[in-house]
């Protein structure tokens, strides 16, 4: 659907649509007699109008996207603050800021994947042990993304993702300023918690502003940045440190940090809206630059509180989402496989330093390039070509993580060529992009209504694999050389597909089972 409509007038780009109720009985008509997004959460939902008027007698009623074809999910009401009525241009502007603000935690994240060498010879350590800043920074980036979804919950998504941006500028300062290891790690730790907002917390504004149709693509382009960004990091900061020294490149991270935080300000606005309360009952939103200020820093959701989560409320969601039979499955699986990812991203630099490839921090730089490469292949085949295509490499995902690692650890034991060792790297994350795509549209597919808790927990079971092996990786293949050491991942890999084949057989029986999750507030 294009984004092309005026709803009771409100410009938002187009055709204009007759003005009716939102989305239930409860708003400000009585004209609908089904509640869409409920209904669709216990009985699967009704995006096709034919299949609407088998379900509703007053299927004429309900607001249809231009095509005449698809039923807008949720229905928009007729409230010019409702973030559905808001202009095409606004709505991606904040989609944009917020996807900017999810690339900066992965990408500060594996800065430090690079640095270590030159922070290990400063400071008279050895990288394995400035490595463990990097793992308590990659534990935070999934732990804060939990405390995200609840918070926003009841506090709402704007000052969330403010004061956490805020608080995520000045720890990177910290680690850009700090001169000791012991004050690096614990400002390394912060930003991992506090910058994670927009990663943990993004697809809560991409359910707010957008129909259920359109939210797809839109979380394509928001997971683009996600995906893309802990493979730039390295990349840059290597080309940094060849010409300055290691906190030159923690400095262009705070400003880039900063440059988020001023568009937030210029341009991010509360989107959490309540279509389940009578229109006279909504809060109203001050007008001028003291309103805007006061929904930045959440004064006037303050106010509001009563009509979102209870504290206690908000805290369980996360919990409530992930009780349910196939998000677990889903984490675990991706744990298990995704958990490589991060290991190898923040311990390559320690193999290919060593003999016999002995890398500088330009070829690292450019070694970089593998990944990327990679990801977007992984990234426009699951989301751009033919759904078909799709379909078959992604049941074919799992022997291009195995191959891949299998010819990495061969490569990096019996010293082949760089090259070969690069293949076998782009494999795997050709094949992990994939399966990220696969994965996520599942977990949302089956539970839209929480799709932020649910995204916060896919990301939490990332960074927390990779935490996990970040943490023992070098000293594991030191010790039994790479070869037999990723032999192993890829044995845990091939090994966790049965998850997959467990979910596709009995994955809606257990859906069935465990019930809607039937939150106060979407």
């Amino acid at each position: 659907m294009a984004d092309t409509e005026k709803y009771d007038n409100v410009a938002t780009g187009g055709d204009k649509v007759a003005r009716i109720d939102a989305s239930s009985k409860l708003t400000d008509s009585s004209e609908l007699d089904i509640d869409l997004e409920t209904w669709g959460e216990e009985h699967g939902y009704v995006l096709d109008v034919e299949v609407l008027k088998e379900v509703s007698p007053n299927w004429q009623n309900y607001k249809l996207a231009p095509d005449g074809r698809t039923v807008l999910i949720p229905q928009p009401s007729s409230d010019v603050n409702d973030p559905l009525n808001w202009s095409h241009t606004k709505k991606h502007i904040i989609l944009l800021v917020i996807a900017a603000t999810a690339f900066l935690p992965d990408y500060g994240s594996a800065t430090g994947a690079v640095t270590l060498l030159p922070q290990s010879a400063e400071w008279g350590l050895s990288p394995d042990t400035v490595n463990h800043s990097q793992v308590g920074n990659v534990f935070m980036l999934g732990v804060g993304g939990i405390f995200v979804v609840a918070l926003a919950a009841y506090f709402g998504r704007l000052p969330v993702l403010f004061w956490f941006t805020f608080t995520a500028v000045w720890t990177a300062a910290g680690c850009a300023g700090a001169g000791t290891f012991n004050a690096f790690m614990a400002f390394r730790i912060l930003n991992g918690f506090f910058s994670t907002v927009a990663q943990g917390g993004g697809v809560m504004f991409v359910k707010d502003l957008f129909y259920l149709h359109e939210r797809a693509r839109k979380i394509n382009i928001w997971a683009s940045f996600v995906i893309l960004s802990p493979y730039f990091g390295p990349l840059f900061t290597a080309f940094i440190i060849s010409t300055q020294e290691w906190q030159i490149a923690f400095a262009v991270y705070t400003i880039m940090t900063a440059l988020c935080l001023v568009l937030q300000i210029a341009f991010a606005e509360e989107t959490f809206f309540n279509r389940k309360i009578p229109e006279v009952d909504r809060p109203r939103k001050t007008p001028g630059i003291g309103g805007r200020v006061a929904r930045l820093i959440g004064t006037e959701q303050w106010k509001s509180r009563h009509q979102r989560n209870a504290f206690a409320q908000a805290c369980l969601r996360p919990f409530r989402v992930l009780i349910k039979p196939t998000v677990a499955l889903s984490t675990i699986y991706y744990l298990l496989t995704f958990a490589w990812v991060v290991g190898i991203n923040t311990t390559l630099s320690i193999f290919l330093t060593s003999p016999p490839y002995e890398f500088g921090p330009r070829q690292i730089g450019f070694y970089y390039f593998t990944p990327v490469v990679a990801a977007l292949l992984g990234e426009i085949i699951g989301h751009w070509l033919h759904d078909a295509i799709a379909r078959v490499l992604t049941r074919r995902t799992r022997l291009f993580m195995v191959v891949g690692l299998v010819v990495l650890g061969f490569a990096l034991e019996r010293s082949w060529h760089y090259m070969i060792a690069a293949l076998g790297w782009g494999m795997y994350v050709f094949g992990i992009m994939i399966t990220t795509v696969a994965i996520t549209a599942y977990c949302l597919d089956s539970y839209p209504e929480g799709s932020g808790e649910v995204a916060a927990w896919i990301n939490c079971a990332r960074t927390t694999g990779g935490f996990v092996v970040s943490y023992f990786q070098v000293k594991w293949a030191n010790k039994m050389g790479t070869e037999a050491t990723f032999g192993i991942q890829a044995a845990v890999v091939a090994a966790a597909y049965l998850i997959v084949v467990f979910l596709q057989v009995y994955g809606k029986r257990l859906r069935e089972r465990s019930g809607p999750l039937r939150f106060k507030t979407d």
